[in-house]
């Protein structure tokens, strides 16, 4: 699987009946990322998808930690 955007992570963790929502943009970002490393832990996933699905989230973790949209 290809990941380009948060839309692709979400589309993973759907896959396996994962619907992560958090307090807030920033809390729901780091439970995905939680819930990734919990699926690649399990050897559900590749270390491929699991590194690009965290680079993402840590992309967007950054993002939403800095005030950007």
């Amino acid at each position: 699987m290809t990941f380009n955007t948060m839309h692709d992570v979400q589309m993973l963790l759907k896959r396996f009946g994962q619907y992560v929502y958090g307090p807030g943009r920033l809390a729901t970002l780091e439970l995905m990322e939680i819930e990734v490393k919990d699926l690649y832990d399990a050897g559900m996933i590749e270390r491929e998808d699991y590194l690009k699905a965290v680079m993402i989230l840590k992309n967007e973790i950054r993002k939403e930690s800095q005030g950007d949209q």
